[in-house]
């Protein structure tokens, strides 16, 4: 059966377990779960190599649709090697042509400072009819500092995927401008969190709840805080 994805989580439900999880972003990795989840059960299987992997917090998701889950990873992230299986930056990766069945890059491309070359060895990695599968922030604060170089319009996304030689089958947007307003808020209150905690947490929270309740009303994805895209090598490149 084809899995849905409307944009949006069905309920609310109960934390991810993803490591950077917390009050001022719970919205943000229950978006990213649906949108994984969708892409994974329509696009993933056979081998995976999930370039900028840190920890693998998303092995669970796309475990019951791959055989094998690679990680990939630069001797100097931020997350440490434990999970990672080939350390290798996003450009030249010691792997041999069309040996991938499906590629991971989620909240990765922002961080490279040459994307296209990075979607290029993506390409040359992928099997023929193999698919990309990449989340990239269009709104969002600084973060990793100082390796945060790029946001990301659709438009760019598209034009990206198409110097590399890739084909877009899916880009969508993970929310409306309710929830990238409310994180900017949550964002914004961070500064008074080592005096009221607790308040700031709620109310972090609460703004939240509020916009992802509203968005199933009014989804105004012109300023989505992220994108899936979902692309193929192109059979005419």
């Amino acid at each position: 059966m084809t899995p849905r994805w409307e944009g949006a989580p069905a309920r609310w439900g109960p934390n991810t377990g993803h490591p950077n999880e917390a009050a001022r972003n719970r919205i943000v990795y229950r978006q990213l779960a649906t949108a994984l989840g969708y892409a994974a059960a329509r696009y993933a299987s056979g081998r995976l190599l999930d370039i900028g992997c840190g920890t693998k917090p998303w092995r669970d998701v796309f475990a019951p649709h791959v055989q094998e889950h690679v990680g990939i990873d630069h001797e100097q992230t931020l997350h440490g090697l434990e999970r990672v299986d080939v350390i290798s930056d996003a450009y030249d990766i010691p792997l041999p042509d069309a040996g991938a069945d499906a590629i991971l890059l989620t909240e990765v491309l922002e961080h490279l400072e040459r994307p296209a070359d990075a979607l290029a060895e993506c390409r040359r990695l992928l099997r023929p009819g193999g698919h990309l599968i990449a989340t990239t922030p269009f709104s969002w604060p600084l973060h990793e500092e100082p390796r945060d170089f790029f946001r990301y319009s659709p438009y760019g996304l598209r034009q990206l995927a198409g110097e590399a030689g890739l084909e877009v089958v899916e880009l969508r947007a993970l929310s409306g401008a309710w929830t990238t307003i409310a994180l900017h808020f949550s964002s914004a209150l961070q500064r008074h969190r080592r005096r009221a905690a607790p308040v700031v947490d709620a109310v972090c929270v609460a703004a939240q709840r509020a916009a992802f309740a509203w968005e199933r009303w009014d989804r105004q994805e012109s300023l989505s805080w992220n994108h899936l895209l979902v692309a193929r090598p192109s059979t005419s490149s």
